[in-house]
């Protein structure tokens, strides 16, 4: 066992070294049994005039719209193995003992239909059905022992002990019958199709396809292939034919005029020519799921479909964009390619490979194979024709490429990219972007030279020339200006002054762009003006290019210009009268970043675009070309939070429109539009009449709910559009929401009888209401007639008595005026001794202050020579000696009782030990003296009255905490 799997595995070598694949792979899209929910086998495919595609699945009939999968089971739960669609828009399915159709049914949703109630009834007995052929109106169905005929709703059986096979030669019905050879369905009966050619009785039949002409290819599983060729069967050998046949051809699809798919069971699909020349393999090897293939199928965009042993995959073959893959399976990034004396070398994160060429518009489609050039592994940055010579910028250094090998000129630092400093070839100085900065070399004899000439400030992988300036932009740092040609050992820089604000914080970039030094950031795009030395914005750039911070420009020989946001492609196309964007959403996200953007544009057929894997290769021309309807349809309407509530299944079938519960009056929407090599390219907008105000904005997204919309008619619409702007047509969906039971026609009629009787009763109670409303008006008016009088007599009494009361006020008055008239005189009086009691105070002080000159008086005699017998002398001492002052005390005390209420008089009583300083005291403090100037009017110190009110505080018993004034004031208070 061990040993047969090695052959297998040389003789796999043997065959893919020589055959060689294309250059471009196409994109392939893999489709395994996780994503569409079923089986893995896929027996057969198939697609309808809609373009949704089909697949005879080992649990049922699988359907794809491009965004959505669907199974449908059949009533035995069996596998499909055969599919067609018919003329008639049925999809005529064979399985295992069942032959029927799927049709559209209620609710747009496909529904299953058996046919082998058609069957006689001694014909039942079969197994499963590997073909199924459409011819104008007839479908024929086809077992290991059965071929069936339906026609007009009638099955013909025709039987034979092996049918190996059921196809179409020509619009001719061809089978391989047991010892019979091949036959062709004639006026219905099978007579023998080919004149005495040989044709191997054992040969198993695989496939036949249509070529030109009236010929088509046969092909058998063991036996070779052959050309039929009216009735003439003619054996095909070609060398890459006879390889082909040794990996059992399963089946074949024609793509075009020129070319045609062969699956085989052991090496996955190969794409031939007319010729049997093989233009390109497809295996496992380069994205498929499996190289055992079991259907093949080309859709009407010209793309292949596989049904896989375990899956299905699609193959944008008729893709403009292809994949390169230099390392193969290593899948290294792509970083920089050129094409060199018709080689095309490819750098990657791996190394530099290259591959020979030859003549073809579409590098994708040559076949060669790459092969690593010897040299540095790593990071190549930089691929470029110098001189006439091939240099690589490298993360080692400066290399030349010759003769498939790598020379190395100077390892001192990794490389960016080179410029030649002369417009004239070979320019006799080139310079390179390092990783330091700025390095030149002189360019002798054929070869490079290193005089180590160089200027150093930041890492330079931008740089642009401009006459005798260079420029180099660091992507955060800022931008250099060197100026060239000086002759010194060290070409002298500056770092640019951004007086205008112009460099942003990141992602500053430099480039020559239709013979200007183009600085582009964050903050737009701007060009050298040598007139100013200085950077302005580009007018001319901003006019052509999007609004939006571009990464990366690179003009191609047609004047377009490439460029690259947010690792996304686009370019600026000047080809006509007004440029046009056009972008390339399907390598949005996939190509390099970070400032490691890179697009190589040969030619408008062959633009080499860096990515995360490899390179893509677009074919620019091709691409603008394209110009196909877009399809759009609505997928799938179903009731939101119901279980199977689909309403809607994707097919029309001029049913009305349904009516939904309002129960259920959220929907939701799938729709999608099968146009499966741009899914990535694919945007929709909806709109749904009578509730959104209008188109929404353009989206990727394939699904929109609707939730709690009210009672009415409504129509979904939905339309799809490419990146070009291409617009398809509208499909639209009507549907009608339900009022409420208690908003139906029964239920107005039944509120409305409910009204009426309502109004009636009330009608009723108002009247009986007003009855009893005049009754008791009646006896209210009587007894209002007594009241009255009541109230007279009443009032009466009340005239009586408010006459009375009247003379008790004015009685009462007289004495409120009498007694107010006592209050103002007792308070006049009060204002008198309170006037008398300050000026006999004032007296007081007066005669207190005479004492006292007095008394200095008298001092004075004592002490001093003045004559004291002088009659003026004694004159002065009676004056002052005069007993008016002691009086003037005596008068004060008087009138301070009146105005204090007898204050001293009660203090006095209370506290009978009070000296008369005490008294006087007890005034001056009431009077809220201060110390100091009860001090002056007792004519005594400051100390002495604080030692007289010690005293006074211990005669009256008071406590420390208690204040001597309040005391007082309180005593006459609690007194009074």
């Amino acid at each position: 066992m061990m040993r047969k799997l090695l052959l297998a595995i040389c003789c796999f070598r043997v065959f893919i070294g020589h055959t060689q694949n294309t250059i471009g792979l196409p994109e392939i899209i893999n489709y395994p049994k996780q994503i569409y929910n079923a089986g893995t086998q896929n027996w057969k495919l198939a697609q309808d005039k809609k373009g949704i595609v089909y697949a005879a699945n080992d649990e049922g009939l699988l359907s794809f719209d491009g965004s959505f999968w669907k199974k449908y089971t059949l009533p035995g739960g069996t596998g499909v193995r055969s599919l067609a669609v018919g003329n008639d828009g049925r999809i005529y399915i064979g399985s295992q003992g069942e032959i029927g159709y799927f049709e559209p049914g209620k609710n747009g949703r496909l529904q299953y239909r058996s046919l082998n109630d058609l069957i006689p009834e001694n014909e039942k007995d079969f197994t499963d059905i590997w073909d199924v052929v459409p011819v104008g109106n007839e479908v024929f169905f086809r077992s290991y022992r059965k071929i069936f005929q339906l026609q007009n709703d009638k099955i013909t059986v025709f039987g034979n002990p092996a049918w190996s096979f059921l196809g179409l030669h020509q619009n001719k019905l061809i089978s391989k019958a047991w010892q019979k050879g091949l036959l062709q369905f004639k006026n219905g009966t099978w007579v023998p199709f080919s004149k005495a050619n040989y044709f191997p009785e054992k040969a198993e039949i695989t496939a036949i396809v249509p070529l030109q002409g009236d010929s088509s290819l046969l092909l058998t599983k063991h036996h070779g292939s052959y050309i039929l060729h009216g009735e003439d069967i003619i054996p095909f050998e070609t060398p890459d034919m006879r390889l082909i046949n040794e990996k059992n051809p399963y089946s074949a699809a024609v793509i075009n005029q020129n070319q045609i798919a062969i699956i085989t069971n052991l090496a996955g699909c190969f794409i031939i020519n007319d010729k049997g020349e093989l233009v390109q393999r497809l295996s496992k090897l380069d994205g498929l799921q499996s190289n055992n293939i079991l259907s093949v199928f080309v859709d009407g965009k010209k793309n292949i479909w596989l049904g896989l042993d375990n899956g299905i995959d699609f193959i944008a073959y008729n893709n403009a964009i292809k994949h390169i893959y230099p390392d193969y399976q290593e899948h290294s990034s792509g970083k920089a390619a050129v094409i060199f004396k018709n080689d095309l070398y490819i750098g990657t994160s791996n190394g530099v490979y290259a591959a020979s060429l030859a003549e073809q518009k579409d590098m994708g489609f040559i076949k060669s194979k790459f092969e690593l050039i010897p040299g540095p592994k790593g990071q190549v940055w930089n691929l470029s024709e110098l001189n006439g010579q091939l240099v690589m910028g490298h993360n080692d250094g400066f290399f030349v490429i010759e003769n498939k090998t790598s020379r190395k000129i100077d390892s001192s630092s990794g490389f960016w990219t080179f410029l030649p400093l002369s417009n004239v070839t070979p320019s006799p100085i080139v310079m390179a972007g390092t990783y330091n900065g700025l390095n030149f070399y002189s360019f002798t004899n054929g070869k490079f030279n290193n005089p180590e000439v160089h200027t150093h400030f930041e890492s330079a992988r931008f740089v642009a020339v401009d006459n005798d300036i260079a420029w180099a932009a660091h992507p955060y740092k800022g931008l250099y200006k060197i100026i060239l040609n000086t002759g010194a050992a060290k070409p002298p820089y500056t770092v640019y002054k951004d007086t205008k604000g112009i460099l942003s914080s990141n992602n500053n970039h430099i480039f020559k762009i239709k013979s200007r030094v183009v600085l582009t950031n964050d903050k737009g795009i701007f060009e050298y003006n040598a007139r100013t030395d200085d950077f302005e914005p580009s007018a001319f750039l901003q006019r052509i290019l999007p609004k939006v911070p571009i990464r990366y420009l690179r003009e191609d020989n047609n004047g377009n210009i490439w460029f690259v946001h947010d690792r996304h492609l686009g370019v600026a196309d000047l080809s006509e009268k007004q440029p046009q964007i056009i972008y390339f959403p399907e390598l949005n996200n996939k190509i390099t970043g970070n400032g490691l953007e890179f697009v190589y544009p040969y030619d408008s057929s062959n633009v080499f675009i860096a990515a995360e894997e490899g390179f893509y290769l677009i074919n620019y021309n091709q691409y603008k070309q394209f110009r196909e309807d877009i399809p759009i349809q609505i997928s799938d309407v179903r009731i939101v939070n119901k279980r199977d509530s689909t309403i809607f299944g994707g097919y029309f079938n001029n049913e009305e429109a349904p009516k939904i519960q309002y129960a259920w009056n959220s929907i939701h929407f799938d729709y999608s539009s099968p146009l499966y090599g741009k899914q990535s390219s694919i945007e929709f907008s909806y709109y749904l009449e009578d509730f959104d105000n209008g188109w929404s904005v353009w989206t990727k997204k394939n699904e929109k709910d609707y939730t709690y919309l009210s009672p009415g008619t409504y129509t979904f619409k939905v339309k799809a559009r490419t990146h070009e702007g291409r617009e398809s047509v509208v499909v639209s969906y009507k549907f009608t929401i339900l009022a409420p039971w208690y908003r139906s026609r029964w239920a107005y009629f039944f509120y409305t009888l409910l009204s009426i009787l309502f109004i009636y009763a009330i009608y009723k109670w108002q009247m009986k209401k007003f009855i009893l409303q005049q009754q008791r008006h009646d006896q209210e008016r009587q007894r209002m007639a007594y009241l009255h009088q009541l109230e007279i007599e009443k009032h009466q009494e009340e005239q009586k008595q408010l006459t009375y009361l009247h003379q008790l006020e004015l009685e009462r008055n007289e004495k409120e005026i009498i007694r107010l008239q006592n209050e103002k005189l007792q308070s006049e009086i009060q204002v008198k001794n309170n006037e008398l009691a300050s000026t006999t105070f004032n007296l007081v002080q007066k005669g207190e202050m005479l004492m006292k000159v007095k008394e200095e008086f008298v001092r004075m005699k004592k002490s001093s020579e003045i004559d004291k017998e002088t009659d003026d002398y004694k004159k002065i001492l009676r004056m002052l000696g005069d007993d008016k002052m002691k009086r003037n005390w005596e008068q004060f005390a008087v009138h301070f009782d009146k105005v204090h209420s007898n204050f001293l008089v009660s203090l006095k009583s209370t506290y009978p030990y009070l000296t008369a300083s005490d008294l006087k005291l007890c005034a001056y403090l009431r009077l809220n003296l201060t110390s100091k100037e009860i001090a002056q009017i007792m004519n005594i110190t400051i100390k002495g009255v604080e030692l007289g009110r010690h005293r006074l505080r211990k005669k009256l018993g008071i406590q420390p905490e208690v204040n001597l004034v309040n005391f007082l004031l309180n005593f006459h208070t609690e007194t009074n």
